[in-house]
């Protein structure tokens, strides 16, 4: 048997990054826990499809029979999809799963980790991970955060998920160096709104300038990751109103029932999905695609430089 730790790459994104052509990292917790069964696996084939659209190589991360698969294949993406047994993998979690017989899908954090130990720079998601709105009371800060301030790679993302606090996520992205680039926007996104009436470090409206500003931080050697803020599309945000009350009631009904750590987000984004009558999903989805396209963009500008 092969040393868990060695990372199995798939010859696709092997030879892609053996010759320095762009590739975008992607993530399997919404193939698991963020849409339900075939949903989800039909999302992750969207997002491959987005990111290879615009001249990219996708690389959809997770744990197959105890190993790090970077290029998941279809077959794998089906069996992880099918599976209801895959563990929802952290950073602290990752290694306990490196045996036979395990399945995983990878969060932001761990995505970002294996993305750094691959070799690649550029990783689409949905949302990142950040600071809880009763975190003084339970101390539950997203391990996304801790990642972004260890690997250096370019996250892109709707902003952080809405249910966060979100001016402290902010604040402790500055504390960790880690920069917040807006494309299109002075806004960091609140999710499913465009805006959050929070400021970026600083706005870009052009991929190549922001492919410049990406590769200096990374050149700097500063240690931390980039946070590529890429709002919703217009005709995908979600109504302040319709999900800010089912935010709160979602939040109010995780307390109740003691839920923390890992098993909140997925709990919450299920609420929001019964209290907005399945808005946030269509919503959720559309930012996922928007965010995979622009990750596409940037490897690709990057690259050329």
């Amino acid at each position: 048997m092969k040393d868990a730790r060695d990372l199995f790459v798939a010859a696709a994104v092997a030879e892609a990054l053996r010759t320095q052509r762009p590739v975008v990292a992607l993530e399997t917790t919404l193939v698991t826990h963020g849409f339900p069964h075939p949903e989800g696996l039909e999302v992750a084939m969207e997002l491959e499809a987005a990111v290879a659209g615009e001249g990219a190589q996708p690389a959809t991360i997770g744990i197959v029979d105890g190993r790090i698969h970077v290029g998941l294949g279809h077959r794998e993406l089906e069996q992880l999809a099918a599976c209801g047994s895959a563990a929802k993998l952290n950073l602290s979690n990752l290694a306990a799963h490196l045996i036979p017989g395990s399945w995983g899908s990878t969060t932001v954090a761990a995505t970002l980790f294996v993305a750094w130990r691959a070799g690649i720079r550029v990783f689409a998601t949905g949302g990142i991970g950040g600071v809880h709105r009763n975190a003084a009371e339970t101390g539950d800060i997203s391990a996304d955060l801790t990642a972004l301030a260890r690997f250096p790679v370019a996250v892109v993302c709707a902003g952080a998920k809405a249910v966060l606090d979100l001016p402290l996520t902010l604040e402790r992205l500055e504390t960790l160096g880690v920069p917040v680039f807006g494309m299109g926007t002075d806004e960091f996104p609140a999710f499913y709104s465009r805006g959050s009436g929070l400021p970026v470090d600083r706005r870009f409206d052009e991929i190549d300038l922001l492919a410049e500003a990406v590769r200096a931080h990374l050149t700097l050697n500063m240690g931390t990751g980039i946070v590529v803020a890429n709002p919703v599309p217009p005709e995908h945000e979600l109504p302040r109103e319709v999900w800010q009350p089912a935010t709160e009631r979602a939040l109010a009904d995780a307390s109740r029932q003691g839920l923390r750590g890992r098993d909140v987000t997925p709990f919450l984004l299920e609420r929001l999905r019964a209290l907005t009558e399945g808005a946030s999903v269509f919503s959720n989805r559309a930012l996922l695609i928007n965010n995979a396209r622009l990750a596409g963009r940037l490897a690709v500008a990057w690259n050329d430089d």
